[in-house]
């Protein structure tokens, strides 16, 4: 059975292709559009979709639009018009406004139009709309390999939800209880962000700049904003505000006006990390109501506040769970696989097995492709011998090198197919990055890939999961290396990891092999492969991005192009 899975309601618009319940490819349109998370959250857009995502998908998959037999859209309009509530905080004609609501819902019956004319015929008949939390917790538990499991989703929003406590057996995925809005965790974190002097989709910089502050020093003003109790949490709607563009609330409450200079001061890192504690106390406070509603020793997490690795890395603490699963795309990008693997389960029983969770989805290009995005811009490549060991060379002699191979990564960490690789001795390593290849802020930090091998040597990983290949957790280095990869510790210690073993990305781990071989470290510093853009995903783009920064070697394929070589 041939399953097309579509995310666009909100943004992170994607598309995933499940052929009789394995995935074989998803990507997100943010790679082709080159719009950052596709397209804003827009009461007028739910029915744009992620076209060219669709298609690569389809020809990854090696189908036709005519092979698809259906179609899981991962939101559900039914839902939506049970559930919605107007709210009095909100602007006319936006979220929240019952006119708004009506322009939603209206574009909301257009997504069977709009399937259809991609896929170029009537859809209607099989098209079908998906909860979105189901689908978060399907795009989560269905890889896992458990059989059973504990589901905590938490993000901004669903169709009213924002936090979903839920349990899974077999094939079934039942939902115990929901808390809907005003009480979002994602819509706090887009609200702080925003009045930081970041966008609402900076939550990783607010992360960052969390480890610079002091929790205590705004810990009651907090309370008031997000009230914590032994198994939940309430937010105060009135003072946050969060469909409307005021920061009166925020503003009163910590006796500091909303950031609009740019400039961060020791206040600004405090707020960060007030909120990054009461996201951790949160979580926490949800975990114990659903430790003590399922019994289930397996834990799968998904949802937008799943990508919060420090959060990510308390709970993996083995004291409550003995194995925790979050998969590499837990925002709404993945509830484009999850709508389609809840989908196939719903229909073809018997799941075991059928998933091996693996990040590298997307596409991927052949030799001609590359040699021609090359010399539509004038470079000329060399064929090297061993890219693995010739990237390592260079990364040991202190070059930033762009790494462009195979399927491109899910999800928004760049791991090792889509990525910028520098020498995590080199303290230098995080100017040189931050200032002249990816132009951002100086505060925030960058990942080590580290060898499955030899990763528990360096770092504390708490409970092993599969989910340390994905980079979400915020692991503690141990002592006795620290001094020896000042470039990839935060500082407070710690470095949002990747594990790489050999069985899942054989040529990405030669190049860490390699250079521990001449180092005697075994990991290199790993950062997305852009410049203030989505990750790149074709050649062309490569070549682009590679051409406009200050990267000193591009590796693309079996082929490279070093800065001297360029025009």
């Amino acid at each position: 059975m041939n399953i097309l899975g579509i995310n666009s309601v909100y943004h992170e618009s994607a598309a995933a292709v499940v052929v009789d319940g394995i995935v074989e490819a998803a990507c997100e349109e943010e790679r082709f559009n080159r719009h950052k998370h596709a397209k804003p959250a827009d009461v007028c857009n739910p029915h744009e979709m992620p076209e060219e995502a669709i298609r690569s998908c389809l020809r990854q998959a090696g189908i036709e639009a005519g092979d698809v037999e259906a179609v899981a859209y991962s939101f559900s309009p039914k839902e939506r018009r049970k559930k919605f509530a107007p709210d009095p905080l909100s602007v006319p004609g936006q979220w929240g406004d019952i006119h708004g609501e009506r322009t939603f819902q209206s574009r909301l019956d257009e997504v069977a139009g709009a399937v259809s004319r991609v896929l170029k015929r009537d859809a209607t008949d099989i098209l079908h709309f998906v909860p979105h939390h189901l689908a978060h917790a399907a795009s989560s538990y269905y890889p896992s390999g458990f059989d059973a499991a504990a589901i905590l989703v938490v993000d901004g929003i669903g169709e009213s939800a924002c936090s979903t406590l839920a349990c899974a057996e077999g094939d079934s995925i039942r939902i115990l209880e929901e808390i809907e809005y005003p009480h979002s965790i994602g819509f706090l974190w887009e609200k702080i962000s925003t009045y930081l002097g970041f966008s609402e989709y900076d939550a990783c910089k607010t992360m960052g700049l969390a480890a610079y502050g002091n929790p205590m020093t705004f810990a009651d003003q907090f309370a008031s904003l997000i009230a914590v109790g032994e198994e939940g949490y309430a937010v105060d709607a009135e003072k946050m505000r969060f469909r409307l563009p005021d920061f009166s609330g925020l503003e009163s409450a910590f006796g500091i006006e909303r950031n609009l200079s740019g400039v961060l001061q020791t206040h600004h890192a405090d707020v960060a990390a007030a909120l990054q504690s009461a996201t951790d106390a949160a979580v926490t406070a949800l975990l114990r109501r659903l430790r003590r509603l399922v019994p289930f020793d397996q834990l799968c997490v998904a949802g937008g506040v799943g990508l919060n690795c420090v959060t990510n890395a308390l709970i993996n603490d083995g004291r409550r769970y003995r194995e925790i699963y979050i998969p590499p795309a837990p925002h709404d990008s993945g509830t484009a696989i999850g709508a389609a693997l809840l989908l196939h389960h719903a229909t073809v029983r018997g799941r075991r097995d059928l998933n091996t969770p693996t990040p590298y989805l997307g596409p991927e290009f052949g030799d001609q492709e590359i040699i021609s995005a090359l010399n539509e811009v004038g470079l000329k490549p060399r064929r090297s011998g061993s890219v693995a060991k010739e990237a390592a060379s260079m990364i040991a002699e202190g070059r930033v090198v762009a790494w462009f191979q195979g399927r491109m990564e899910f999800g928004p960490r760049a791991l090792g197919n889509r990525s910028l690789l520098a020498d995590p001795r080199r303290p230098e390593m995080r100017q040189v990055l931050n200032g002249k290849v990816k132009h951002r802020e100086d505060f925030r930090p960058f990942a080590p890939s580290v060898l499955a091998e030899y990763a528990e040597e360096w770092f504390e990983l708490g409970t092993p999961s599969i989910s340390h290949e994905y980079m979400l957790f915020a692991c503690p280095a141990r002592s006795d290396g620290r001094d020896r990869i000042p470039a990839v510790l935060h500082c407070d210690g710690t470095a949002r990891l990747q594990i790489v073993r050999q069985a899942s990305n054989p040529l990405f781990h030669e190049v860490i092999s390699s250079f521990h071989k001449m180092t005697g470290v075994p990991l290199v510093l790993n950062t997305s492969f852009n410049d203030s853009e989505p990750i790149v995903c074709t050649p062309a783009q490569a070549v682009a991005t590679f051409q406009k920064t200050k990267i000193d070697a591009l590796f693309i394929g079996n082929f490279v192009v070093t800065r001297e070589a360029a025009p």
